[in-house]
């Protein structure tokens, strides 16, 4: 860490356990970063804390070095059925990153460390958590399940942690968080720590409500980010982005960027099109598999894959070192995203690149992101010569109108522009569009309109039931004697 971003708090200073202070030396730490100064020694001192910071700034070794101490200082309980300290993070990835960092910091405190998160080994986690757990990192719905199966209780937790808590609301996590809580022990009985990139209402309700009247400290973003990281700006348009995101690449030649876009769809197109003019890339988005995102990550960290591509389900929680330039490739559409995605570059005191295209779509973004940042993001001139010659794949055809744009719009929009609109009936008003045909077709009854939107959600690959058609019956010819 640059000594320009540490604190002058040494640990050393710190009444630490010994075996927790082992563990630190282990991970290198020497001096503490703003947030953890601010916040170790309210935890130490057994008092609640609520600490607004973003990631990279060393928010996980303060509640792990609290939680750990306080552990170190006192005995186990009786029939130990369950975890001492419980921490909540919003995803996966985050979720695995916090238990690298706690089995660090662990090594010589002989605590038990596990982990819970969906997508991948049930079992195996199930059966860890089983054998004895003091320390329990997960992601809210396995920690659930495994709750409810009564895999382990929580009436011998004495720590409680929920990091990244704004976007849990994000994630639409929120009731799960309450669903634990409310089955901790009372909140005089055990330490809460909460962390988040912004302490808003929302947030500070959750707080107060599952807290013990916890001190509130603040270390603004505009702290944490702005003074480490070179942020420009580019203004091409739609046709222009790819040739000049294929252009700054070659012409940077950076081992390791990350590259943010807003929908999964573009994330895995513009993969493609990284791929056909010769850049390898990977794209992370939240439908991949568990096992290939760990994959992506490892690869990505050793520099196999020098280009992630990403939503922001990518953006919270990745601690990946040495990232030297991010590309806001689609302006976010909430000012607090750009924050998160550009804080993936300058970490840990270093300083970075954020290159953000403003293109035609979501240029619209920029004046609320300059004013959540408080300042104006200079702007770069696209030269002729960055604009590289490239390769285009087609983009893939639609199966469907799920994933949305600005305004709710399909990312398709302009692409599905001349076709002929879908016929609605007038009890549809309100409703949004089914999949768009690839050509006119003849009206349809409500009956078979309802049959194909149905067929157009199915599974990828698969084929849609055939559709009923209502066949008119004929009239009998005029008798002509008649």
């Amino acid at each position: 860490m640059s000594d320009h971003h540490l604190s002058e708090l040494a640990y050393s200073e710190l009444p630490l356990h010994e075996s927790v202070a082992a563990g630190i030396r282990d991970a290198g730490f020497t001096h503490c970063t703003p947030i953890q100064a601010r916040t170790l020694p309210i935890a130490l001192a057994g008092k609640d804390v609520a600490g607004q910071a973003q990631t990279g700034t060393g928010k996980t070794a303060a509640f792990l070095v609290a939680a750990f101490n306080r552990l170190m200082q006192r005995p186990p309980p009786e029939n130990q059925r369950g975890p001492r300290v419980l921490v909540l993070a919003p995803t996966r990835e985050l979720a695995v990153q916090i238990h690298a960092d706690a089995t660090t910091l662990a090594r010589h405190t002989g605590l038990h460390v596990c982990i819970a998160h969906g997508g991948t080994d049930y079992d195996k986690q199930r059966d860890a958590i089983t054998a004895g757990v003091d320390v329990l990192i997960g992601t809210p719905g396995r920690v659930i399940d495994y709750f409810k199966q009564g895999v382990f209780d929580l009436r011998s937790a004495e720590v409680m942690v929920l990091d990244e808590a704004d976007r849990m609301f994000d994630l639409g996590f929120i009731k799960d968080i309450r669903y634990v809580m409310r089955r901790l022990p009372p909140v005089e009985q055990r330490l809460s720590m909460l962390f988040s990139a912004t302490l808003s209402h929302r947030v500070l309700e959750l707080a107060y409500e599952h807290m013990n009247d916890p001190e509130l400290i603040r270390i603004e973003p505009e702290k944490v980010t702005a003074d480490r990281v070179r942020q420009v700006i580019y203004y091409p348009s739609n046709e222009e982005k790819l040739p000049l995101l294929v252009g700054l690449l070659r012409k940077l030649d950076t081992p390791r960027s990350m590259v943010f876009v807003n929908t999964r769809r573009e994330a895995e197109f513009l993969r493609d099109q990284l791929v056909a003019n010769g850049i390898e890339a990977e794209a992370l988005s939240g439908d991949v598999p568990q096992n290939k995102r760990l994959r992506m990550l490892r690869d990505f960290q050793a520099g196999k894959v020098p280009v992630l591509i990403g939503t922001d389900v990518a953006s919270r929680g990745l601690h990946v070192p040495e990232v030297s330039h991010v590309f806001n490739y689609d302006l976010p559409q909430d000012a607090e995203d750009y924050v998160h995605r550009i804080g993936r570059t300058a970490r840990a005191g270093a300083a970075g690149d954020a290159i953000s295209f403003g293109c035609e779509r979501y240029v619209m973004s920029l004046p609320e992101i300059e004013a959540y940042i408080g300042n104006r993001i200079p702007v770069g001139t696209v030269e002729p010569d960055v604009l590289a010659e490239v390769r285009r794949t087609p983009r893939p055809r639609r199966r469907n109108t799920s994933e949305s744009g600005p305004g709710g719009r399909s990312g398709g929009r302009d692409r599905e522009r001349s076709r002929p609109p879908a016929r609605r009936s007038a009890g549809d008003a309100g409703k949004p569009a089914g999949r768009v045909a690839d050509a006119p077709k003849p009206p349809a009854s409500e009956p078979a309109a309802a049959a194909e939107e149905a067929a157009g959600s199915e599974a990828d690959g698969q084929s849609a039931p055939a559709k009923k058609r209502r066949r008119r019956r004929r009239r009998p010819p005029a008798d002509p004697q008649g």
